[in-house]
């Protein structure tokens, strides 16, 4: 501690010295304007901490720019003056809008690096982010004897002040829980203090006698700092929470990138029947690898009731439902089951409250023709040793029957999406190694630009012929249960021991998974356990910038439609922590094909070191490689210059405006007019 504090006035009093090495280069003089230029792009000074590590995945996540100096790597750039400043076309520019530090003073005691900031951040207004440090005087802060903590922090139920909601927090309802997950691992420490003279909280708790600082602005010596005197990752929703404000605070709102909070819920398998768990056999009768099922086969459907619930429960939370349906497997289902069919009348009869997508007709295999005599499946091979497929045709007329049936149902859908039932006919690993030849031919003949994918397989966006993939996450909602014991009783096969009657998948594959200490209660554990733990990893994505849908079953909606206790605590669990101006986007699978295909471009320019970006006065301007459009995040107010006059810029999101920018015609930038 007494090291840091001579660390901050050592590097206070070299800054008069080096302030006059970033000054405005003499030969601005001679320019008309010497107004500077603030490039659009982000300090990252790297200790190989968490919470350096966890801001840094915020600016990748949301498209940020930013320059990485690992300070453990012994070929890394001096921070000094040339570093950090320049001089461009006679004007001179800052390299940087934003510097974030692992703490304070990294560089340690007299460092001419800290001073080279430190004057840097006073010449051109430039805001600086200390990750993670200790409460103390150096940053605003009394010590945490005074009034303080030191500590554990799981479970604190900390909450954004008046000065938070005002400025870069608003866009948060107020409250910040932090996480205490298990009682037996502790997972958030820190320490909470006083404000000093200059110090404004923006995030405090209660302590005995009042309450303390977490993180706040230190405004001193013509610079500002935002003080987190708490550790975290990247993963934890105290973080999350946070990130966005950590980011428009640093970057004073004017930013390349864009956020936004999306969660979008795919109901695969509608009209069509699901097989159901055996807790007897360990297995789903019906499924190849199910050794003594045959003959105890059971299936799980929606019923009526179950449709008008799922309407009525989409009312109700403001959230509609992805329908992704297989009308021939329903039609079979009919006509095995006495030519009626209540549930599908219903779902018809309430089309017009859902949304809809292609699933295939009847569900099929649309990969290899697989060979199922043994365990694991394989791909079956003709005389010459070739694989064999399924055939265009017979793809193709799996998508085209299923959105002639929907036509004739009155049923709306976008047909240029699709998701193939299991995500066959793209490559399944290990069996399977390549896509299905004949996929992309039938997807062209069908006018199918965005198909399904697994984010478990392929979390990437990838063609498959001229349609491009959207990857899904799948919920930990299983496909083959419909009742909450069922639920429980194949969690716990799988994540127990052999020991406690389990699988021991999670002994063979400790890297992936980690077995229960003990099996849940089949009366209870899905409410208790599988439900706030599917409920945390579904709010990590909402969290992380990611449009990447959720999929789940028709099975889920049926019996204890054991689907909705999951949507409910992550819709109820956000609106409570998130102002209205934040609201969850729930798009459809080809807004988010869009998204990530723009995501790509996007992050390739910035790669190949194609983007310039910079701030002068009230303009921005944005220049990127033909046909790349640029995310910004700007002020409310800020207009985009159009070739004759402007227009308002962006949309509306979290006390901003922001949106996917490009150059109107005519024009070869961007050109942004802030307030």
């Amino acid at each position: 501690m007494v090291n840091k504090n001579r660390m901050n006035r050592a590097a206070a009093a070299m800054a008069a010295a080096a302030l006059m090495s970033v000054a405005v280069p003499a030969a601005t003089a001679e320019a008309a304007d010497a107004t500077p230029r603030i490039d659009l792009k982000v300090l990252v000074v790297d200790d190989g901490g968490s919470s350096v590590g966890a801001i840094t995945a915020q600016l990748k996540d949301t498209g940020v720019p930013y320059t990485r100096v690992d300070l453990a790597s012994a070929g890394r750039p001096v921070i000094n003056a040339a570093f950090l400043a320049d001089t461009v076309d006679g004007r001179p520019r800052a390299k940087y809008q934003g510097v974030v530090l692992p703490n304070e003073n990294p560089f340690g005691e007299g460092s001419a690096e800290m001073a080279a900031l430190t004057a840097y951040e006073t010449t051109y207004g430039i805001r600086q982010v200390d990750a993670y440090t200790w409460a103390h005087p150096g940053v605003g802060l009394e010590y945490t004897d005074n009034g303080g903590y030191s500590g554990q922090l799981d479970g604190t139920q900390a909450a954004v002040t008046a000065a938070g909601k005002a400025g870069p927090f608003g866009y948060l309802g107020g409250q910040v829980a932090f996480e205490d997950n298990s009682a037996m691992v502790p997972e958030s420490y820190g320490f909470m203090g006083k404000p000093r003279t200059g110090y404004t909280s923006y995030l405090d708790a209660p302590v005995t006698g009042g309450r303390a600082s977490l993180v706040g602005e230190y405004t001193h010596d013509g610079r500002s700092e935002l003080v987190v005197t708490f550790g975290y990752n990247q993963y934890q929703q105290q973080f999350r929470l946070l990130a966005r404000g950590i980011v428009e605070w640093l970057t004073q709102g004017v930013h390349l990138g864009q956020e936004r909070s999306y969660f979008a819920v795919h109901v695969d398998d509608v009209f069509a029947p699901d097989a159901r768990w055996s807790k007897e056999l360990n297995c789903t009768p019906g499924d190849y690898a199910c050794a003594g099922g045959e003959g105890k086969e059971s299936t799980i459907r929606m019923t009526a009731a179950d449709a008008q619930y799922a309407a009525q429960w989409q009312t109700s939370k403001n959230f509609k439902l992805d329908m992704l349906f297989n009308a021939g497997a329903g039609e079979e289902w009919k006509a095995e089951n006495g030519g009626t069919d209540a549930m599908t009348a219903q779902l018809v009869a309430d089309r017009a409250k859902f949304r809809w997508m292609n699933h295939t007709y009847t569900h099929p295999f649309l990969g290899c023709v697989q060979d199922t005599s043994t365990s694991p499946w394989t791909c079956t091979k003709n005389a010459q040793g070739a694989t064999n497929w399924m055939s265009r045709a017979e793809i193709s007329a799996q998508i085209r029957d299923n959105n002639n049936w929907a036509a004739s149902k009155g049923i709306t859908l976008d047909r240029s999406e699709l998701v193939t039932g299991e995500h066959s006919g793209l490559k399944t690993l290990p069996q399977q190694p390549q896509d299905n030849p004949n996929l992309a031919g039938a997807l062209a003949d069908n006018g199918v630009k965005w198909a399904g994918s697994d984010n478990s397989r392929e979390p990437d966006q990838r063609a498959v012929g001229a349609a491009l993939t959207v990857p899904r996450h799948p919920m930990n909602v299983y496909y083959n249960t419909g009742t909450n014991a069922e639920m429980a009783d194949e969690y716990n096969w799988i994540y127990t021991s052999r020991a406690d009657g389990g699988s021991g998948i999670c002994e063979d594959n400790p890297a992936t998974s980690t077995c229960l200490p003990a099996p849940l209660n089949t009366s209870t554990g899905y409410l208790d356990h599988i439900v706030p733990a599917e409920a945390r990893t579904a709010m990590r994505h909402v969290l992380a910038n990611d449009p990447r849908p959720h999929y789940v079953h028709q099975s889920n909606l049926a019996e204890d439609r054991t689907l909705y206790p999951v949507l409910n605590q992550v819709l109820d669990t956000y609106r409570a922590l998130y102002a209205p101006s934040a609201p969850i986007v729930n798009q459809s699978m080809k807004d988010t094909g869009v998204e990530l295909q723009r995501r790509a471009a996007w992050n390739k320019a910035l790669a190949d070191g194609k983007v310039t970006a910079y701030k002068i006065g009230k303009d921005v301007v944005v220049k990127a490689p033909s046909g790349v459009a640029a995310p910004v995040t700007a002020p409310n107010g800020t207009k985009k210059q159009l070739l004759l006059g402007t227009a308002d810029f962006g949309t509306a999101y979290a006390g901003t405006r922001s949106a996917w920018t490009a150059p109107e015609v005519l024009q070869s930038q961007v050109t942004l007019k802030l307030l």
